[in-house]
């Protein structure tokens, strides 16, 4: 009988033994993305021959394994005819954490239409992280609105130097007390839009590609122009009239405040003016149709 129950005892200590160690069992973390952006300011939209912007901040469970993104037809919709884009970046394996920032051509032959996009991440501890939205392809023909950004100009004190990808002197150079000015012109839209040309130093590691992500504590603010309800095919500029004066593309190396609009900002803190290189930015997006696109150009300020 003693043995019976000792046996008995032993079994039960064997069981609950065992079902704590099920319970220890720790799962791997799968990864995480977070910050995503599938085109321009997360609009979920491509244009065909078009750059198309993707972003996510990834957080491996272990380390990164493979990066992949796939944008593939519906079986529910109908196409003119078959197509879909497959990538992969081998320059993330092996990280824990990481920016996948890309920027890539949709091909012009891809159909019109809705499709899959997938943002998949796999981890070197077997967990995968799958992201799937949906996402529209457009012939920019065929797009309410289409922005361009053109007839860019700098100037230092009245004397241009660089207009449309040309050039005029090697590096674009300003001193303190130099006037900048940077005209822009956005043609092809209509309905509500704003525009903003906004210097940043590139020391911030700061490179906004839309409004939506504009930090006005690392940007100075040289213009910012808003229309409303134009019609088709209309164009606006950085220039614009003030008290029947045409200007607002200007801003003086050193100034204490920038062109902000309806209240300047100060040019303090982490946007405070000191030698070095910086971007000026030009930003457009068309509120109507949450259509964004950008254009950066350098620059380099000796602020001594």
């Amino acid at each position: 009988m003693k043995t019976t129950k000792f046996m008995a005892a032993l079994l039960l200590l064997i069981t609950i033994f065992s079902a704590c160690k099920k319970d220890q069992v720790i799962e791997a973390n799968s990864p995480k993305a977070e910050n995503i952006e599938i085109g321009s300011a997360n609009n979920k939209q491509a244009l065909k021959g078009r750059d198309f912007h993707f972003n996510a901040d990834v957080l491996a469970g272990d380390k990164i394994k493979a990066v992949q993104l796939k944008i593939v037809q519906k079986s529910s919709e109908q196409y003119t005819a078959n197509w879909k884009l497959e990538l992969a970046w081998d320059e993330y394996i092996g990280a824990k954490n990481t920016n996948v920032h890309k920027h890539f051509t949709i091909p012009a032959e891809a159909p019109d239409g809705k499709y899959d996009f997938y943002f998949i991440v796999l981890d070197e501890n077997g967990t995968k992280l799958e992201l799937k939205e949906e996402l529209i392809i457009s012939d920019p023909a065929n797009m309410p609105v289409d922005p361009k950004i053109g007839r860019d100009m700098i100037s230092r004190n009245e004397t241009l130097i660089y207009y449309m990808d040309t050039w005029v002197e090697q590096e674009l150079i300003f001193k303190k007390g130099d006037e900048l000015t940077a005209h822009a012109q956005i043609s092809e839209i209509k309905g509500d839009g704003i525009l903003y040309t906004v210097l940043i130093r590139k020391s911030a590691n700061y490179y906004p590609e839309s409004i939506d992500k504009l930090d006005f504590s690392k940007a100075i603010v040289i213009s910012k122009v808003e229309h409303k309800n134009l019609p088709a095919a209309s164009k606006i500029t950085t220039l614009k009239q003030v008290n029947g004066v045409y200007g607002g593309e200007k801003i003086t190396i050193g100034a204490s405040l920038d062109g902000n609009e309806p209240a300047a900002n100060p040019i303090t803190g982490g946007k405070a003016w000191e030698s070095g290189k910086y971007n000026l930015v030009i930003l457009y997006k068309n509120t109507s149709y949450n259509m964004n696109v950008f254009k950066v150009i350098p620059v380099t300020i000796n602020y001594q």
